[in-house]
């Protein structure tokens, strides 16, 4: 342990006992800073914020809300509320933004249907990049805090929301699942009590996300012969481990993936880390993309996730690699890959507010309703898994329903699945009658043929992307359709 560190947590202690003994207060003893403390960023670059366009089908017109947007805490913001306002208000997280200097902001996939519905909804850029959810959970419910200031600033004073819900993307479903855990509101400086949330695509295991895509890494290095080359030196590897494994990657020109017999194998390992046997996982590698973004991304992340920490949070140690049909091959490589260990104190509770990488404990009151693609590799649906685990742990399963979606890259759900899943949390919320969902954690239930299609809704309406109508043809093409 580095000695400024050492010094810290001694301070620490003694100025809890000086409080104990009623002779100070903790608050006076200053936390430690990280790398991310010191870089800035800009809202300079956002742009305007525009009416949505009227299409066939709607049901008011989409265009007579009030729209307004400004800087709150470094962070820019959007709020729209619509003429027919029901007093409700949802706050959207969208997912991450790279590690650019210029910050951006998102509107919500289902925008026109909470218009539509008379919701008023948020939206903050986050006054953080990176992967830096502990900005995006204080950020977002700072924005929730400022909604009736804002609306009286702008000419159209509104009651105090009656509800707020939070959903939100990727990166934006850890913040949404974050956002109303027990822990959150314990120690969050902005203190948002959610009446719901919805989770799409996201990263609700929150640390454990890269744990998997350090054992990944690491199956990869030993599979190619570079068992011992550090974690942290990817990028001197990755092109000699990708050739290895693949023939043909994903690139800016082409989704495809073409494993080597080597990479075959590798895949087998893949699909045990992140789920086990399931549907979409042979079209998420082949044509799914989402893979790519997980060597070419994920794996260049290093052990304090790029300076989000000070000390290493990635652990391996937990992992059993199986290649299935080869317990010898599965028992050599789990006796020779690296181990990679996390310093306990990597994410420790803080005095100043949220731990730095917040966690989802599974220790939650509201309704949740999360929503997961079966193809997608680089927020795999293992975190579902893990989310179910921690929740039936701490007595939250009551409070959760998760679906699983048969999609085939990173959050590419239609439209008409996000408002099912949305409109699910509101009417659970509502009456108190819990809706469908799916079994996370049975195996053999998990690797039906037949799983996922529940929930599906491959119909298409104004605002679901070209991109993903192509992906659903490409299920069709390769054979994965629902009976």
């Amino acid at each position: 342990m580095a000695p400024s560190r050492r010094l810290t947590l001694i301070a620490l202690a003694a100025s809890a006992l000086l409080t104990a003994c009623g002779g100070g207060s903790s608050s006076s003893v200053p936390e430690e800073t990280r790398p991310q403390d010191g870089r800035t960023f800009s809202t300079a670059s956002i742009p305007a914020f525009t009416a949505m366009t009227p299409a066939q089908g709607d049901t008011v017109d989409v265009t007579a809300t009030s729209r307004w947007s400004g800087v709150l805490g470094g962070a820019a913001y959007r709020v729209e509320v619509p003429a027919n306002w029901n007093g409700k208000l949802v706050m959207y997280a969208h997912g991450y933004a790279g590690e650019g200097s210029a910050l951006t902001i998102s509107n919500p996939s289902i925008r026109r249907h909470l218009i539509e519905q008379g919701y008023a909804w948020a939206a903050s850029s986050y006054s953080k990049n990176y992967y830096d959810v502990r900005a995006g959970v204080e950020d977002t419910n700072a924005l929730a805090q400022a909604f009736n200031t804002i609306a009286i600033a702008n000419g159209r004073p509104l009651k105090k929301p009656s509800k707020i819900y939070i959903t939100g993307h990727s990166m934006g479903g850890h913040i949404t699942a974050a956002a109303v855990e027990q822990e959150t509101l314990d120690t969050a400086n902005h203190k948002v009590h959610y009446d719901g949330a919805v989770p799409m695509c996201g990263v609700v295991g929150d640390r454990e996300l890269f744990n998997e895509f350090g054992a990944m890494k690491m199956a990869a290095q030993a599979l190619t012969g570079y068992t011992n080359t550090p974690a942290d030196s990817w990028a001197s590897i990755a092109g000699s481990v990708t050739s290895q494994l693949f023939s043909q990657f994903p690139s800016a020109t082409s989704t495809t993936m073409t494993p080597t017999a080597l990479g075959m194998t590798y895949l087998d390992i893949v699909m045990n880390l992140t789920g086990g046997p399931r549907p979409m996982f042979t079209q998420g590698w082949a044509f799914g993309g989402s893979f790519g973004s997980t060597f070419g991304v994920a794996f260049n992340v290093d052990s304090t996730l790029d300076g989000i920490l000070n000390l290493p949070i990635i652990d391996t140690t937990g992992f059993t690699y199986l290649i299935d049909g080869d317990p010898a091959a599965s028992a050599a490589l789990n006796a020779t890959v690296q181990r990679l260990h996390a310093d306990p104190e990597a994410n420790r509770l803080r005095t100043d507010g949220l731990r730095w990488v917040p966690q989802v404990n599974g220790q939650f009151s509201v309704p949740v309703v999360s929503i997961h693609t079966l193809g997608d590799l680089f927020v795999p649906f293992s975190m579902e898994q893990t989310y179910a685990r921690r929740a039936a742990t701490n007595g939250s399963s009551g409070h959760l329903v998760q679906r699983a979606i048969r999609g085939v890259t990173h959050c590419d759900f239609t439209t008409a699945e996000q408002e099912e899943a949305f409109d699910a949390m509101i009417q659970w919320e509502t009456t108190g009658v819990k809706p469908g969902g799916d079994d996370v954690l049975t195996a053999t239930t998990v690797a039906s043929p037949t799983y996922g299609c529940t929930y599906t809704r491959n119909t298409f309406g104004p605002d679901d992307s070209a991109g993903v109508q192509a992906l659903r043809a490409g299920i069709v093409q390769s054979g994965g359709s629902c009976p």
